[in-house]
């Protein structure tokens, strides 16, 4: 429960804190040109009965503005008199057209105004990860410095690859490090014609299609590529099983039930397969049945393998703490003075940025529309511990997300506005009124099953469906 509430804590003040900031740059530009706001709420005040469905709202003196917070946290919205937009408010578009409404601006100042909460966020993205930069630099691992190598799936050494092969780079260049929140390092593979490797201290090039499918190499399990990196014991938690078995920081696990044992991934796969054998045990006595582990385990600085046998969690845990890259390699480290910050994180936001939209178009796809998921699976980016890189990293995430998202041009959208009045600088005619009610209806609509899926997709992963 501790875990959730502050996975939840740190998830509502980033869409807090984004979604003030983006309704923000539309009031900004509305205002800049003299067209009223009339509210501006974080949050939606949807009515229940005779509640408004506000949580609070105050209007200052001389300002036309009420400010205030909704009780249904699904985003917020900025309504600016004389704008037909997800409050289709009709009846004010029945009156004569007043000189500070949206509808009188010239169509360039209504584009900015539309475009104002997009330009904040992604802005926003920008100056959060040049912070980052400057504060805690650019930490990583560099992939050739991974003297073990890496650990292949059948479809990897199907096309060549090999165990340990050290990866160096591709036609398109070097590999930097092995995987970020876009996935440049899977990218980059499955669009390289050929891969560089070291392979028994010689170099070594396998021939790609160019063409393959990034979004199957990341799902598949195990993964096409990752980190060869040895199950051993970082350290071991005081009475666990593992620590009653005597365990300690350091030991290799072998094997698991008689299944050879290479790597965590391994070993985690294994306890997979040990799940879904407890997810069709009725019984107590076939629940400890299927938690009685034997482990052949070499311990530290011993030359023969140690048979343990222990009981495991009911969530099938060990109670060890497992090895990790920084267990076995040293990260480069790049420091950041305030200036050069910028044009670091400015680089970074951008291919983030880059990353995301390349990955968009896989969810055309089966497996891709699967992927898509709602605010549990937004939530559970966040670490089950408060870390302020952590919460920062994924808060300048969620803004890029939310920039290219409200730019589609989807009616009811930031972008289905902008697609309109692109339409109307062109033709010099503007689409009717009708045709506006109707197009929000249908933007309306498509984002409610948008969001009915992804938090589908959310609650069928939490069933063990998909």
């Amino acid at each position: 429960m501790e875990t959730f509430l502050i996975r939840l804590l740190q998830f509502v003040l980033a869409i807090s804190l984004l979604v003030l900031l983006h309704e923000g740059g539309h009031m900004f530009f509305a205002k800049l040109f003299g067209v009223r706001v009339e509210k501006f709420f974080v949050f939606f005040d949807v009515n229940i009965g005779k509640w408004s469905g506000k949580l609070f709202s105050w209007k200052p003196k001389k300002d036309d503005t009420e400010y205030g917070m909704g009780w249904l946290p699904l985003g917020g919205y900025c309504k600016i008199s004389g704008m037909i937009d997800e409050s289709l408010d009709r009846e004010q578009m029945k009156k004569d057209p007043q000189p500070w409404e949206f509808r009188t601006k010239p169509a360039w100042q209504r584009l900015l105004i539309m475009i104002g909460g997009v330009l904040v966020n992604f802005v926003l993205a920008l100056f959060i990860y040049s912070m980052i930069m400057f504060t805690w630099g650019d930490s990583y691992f560099k992939v050739s410095d991974m003297t073990m190598g890496m650990r292949f799936n059948a479809d990897a050494k199907a096309l060549g690859f090999k165990d340990h092969d050290v990866m160096l780079g591709t036609d398109q260049g070097s590999f930097r490090e092995f995987a970020n929140v876009n996935g440049d390092f899977f990218r980059q593979i499955a669009q390289a014609k050929r891969v560089d490797v070291l392979r028994n201290g010689k170099k070594q090039s396998i021939k790609l299609p160019g063409d393959m499918d990034m979004l199957s190499m990341i799902k598949t399990r195990p993964y096409f590529v990752e980190p060869f990196i040895p199950a051993q014991v970082d350290s071991v938690m005081s009475g666990s099983p593992a620590a009653k078995a005597g365990m300690k920081a350091g030991d290799v696990i072998k094997s698991i039930n008689g299944k050879a044992v290479e790597t965590w991934s391994d070993m985690n796969y294994q306890t997979g397969v040990l799940d879904d054998v407890m997810a069709v045990k009725n019984t107590h006595k076939d629940s400890l049945a299927a938690r009685s582990v034997v482990l052949t385990v070499q311990h530290k600085g011993a030359t023969k393998l140690d048979t343990m046998r222990m009981v495991m969690t009911p969530d099938l845990k060990l109670g060890v703490y497992q090895s990790s890259l920084a267990s076995f390699y040293k990260p480069v480290q790049v420091q950041y003075s305030f200036l050069e910050s910028f044009p670091a994180g400015a680089k970074h936001g951008w291919n983030v940025l880059r990353g995301y939209v390349g990955n968009f178009r896989y969810l055309a796809s089966a497996d891709g529309a699967k992927s898509i998921g709602g605010f549990g699976s937004i939530g559970s980016l966040f670490p089950p511990y408060w870390d302020w890189y952590m919460f920062w990293s994924m808060t300048a995430f969620l803004s890029i997300i939310l920039a290219f998202m409200n730019i589609l041009p989807i009616p009811a959208l930031d972008g289905g506005h902008v697609v309109f009045l692109l339409y109307e600088m062109i033709t010099r005619r503007k689409p009717s009124e009708k045709f506006m009610v109707w197009a929000e209806y249908a933007g309306i609509t498509i984002l409610i099953i948008l969001m009915v899926f992804a938090n589908l997709n959310d609650i069928l992963r939490w069933l063990h469906v998909m």
